[in-house]
């Protein structure tokens, strides 16, 4: 049953999650231009490779999400790379580590599940 605000609760939830989402990315997607990568190596692949999975996941996706394009699948993205983040990269980190990586994920989860809602250009597109 949908309510009144049901889909300005989705806006809310898409344009939220991914705005805060994009203050960590910003500054991943600044080092990949610098040219000056020092990222970590996770599950064996290169550092560089490592920093463009995490600018999609940090930028790319979150603008999309944001203007309701492909929501479904750049949401689904970012809650899977977030719960790599959580129990790969931050393996050894104590759980105030993963907390953040772990909300980010069940924030994004919820938007895969649910999709953008009417306010959203995925919406207007199916017209």
């Amino acid at each position: 049953m949908k309510t009144r605000f049901h889909d300005l609760g989705l806006a809310i939830m898409r344009i939220g999650f991914s705005g805060l989402l994009l203050t960590h990315g910003i500054p991943k997607l600044k080092t990949l231009f610098s040219g000056n990568i020092e990222f970590p190596e996770v599950m064996g692949m290169p550092g560089t490779l490592t920093l463009i999975l995490a600018v999609l996941a940090e930028v790319l996706a979150p603008v999309l999400i944001i203007i309701g394009l492909k929501t479904r699948p750049a949401a689904a993205y970012v809650a899977l790379f977030m719960f790599l983040a959580a129990f790969v990269f931050h393996a050894d980190d104590p759980f105030g580590k993963k907390e953040f990586p772990l909300l980010y994920c069940l924030g994004f989860l919820g938007i895969a599940l649910i999709g953008a809602g009417k306010y959203a250009l995925d919406n207007s597109m199916r017209k």
